[in-house]
């Protein structure tokens, strides 16, 4: 399935020579980049909906909200889930192998 996630733009910068406006957009805690050449009007402050690392709209700060408490609901936040949710408590180690994370992450 594909959606777009709602995000908080935090910092807009031009990259690529100059050519690409890109921002650093807050998902609820997870900060990611994203570009903003369809949203010329977007500014720092601003909630925009994200897909494919591209912000194709705008939306108010209640709808992005209620949005992203949706899909962290139903589980369809992907990798924009930090890996430490999913870490064991019991873990002694710094180390933890990727089969630990699927299992702990798939019991939740």
């Amino acid at each position: 399935m594909c959606l777009a996630i709602p995000g908080k733009i935090k910092s807009i910068e031009m990259q690529y020579d100059g050519r690409v406006r890109m921002a650093k957009i807050n998902f609820g805690g997870i900060v990611k980049e994203a570009s903003l050449e369809m949203l010329p009007d977007a500014d720092i402050g601003d909630y925009v909906l994200v897909h494919v690392g591209v912000a194709i709209s705008k939306v108010d700060e209640e709808e992005a909200k209620k949005t992203f408490s949706y899909l962290k609901e139903i589980g369809e936040l992907g990798d924009l889930v930090d890996v430490d949710d999913y870490i064991p408590e019991n873990t002694k180690s710094d180390e933890i192998s990727l089969d630990e994370v699927t299992k702990n992450k798939d019991n939740k």
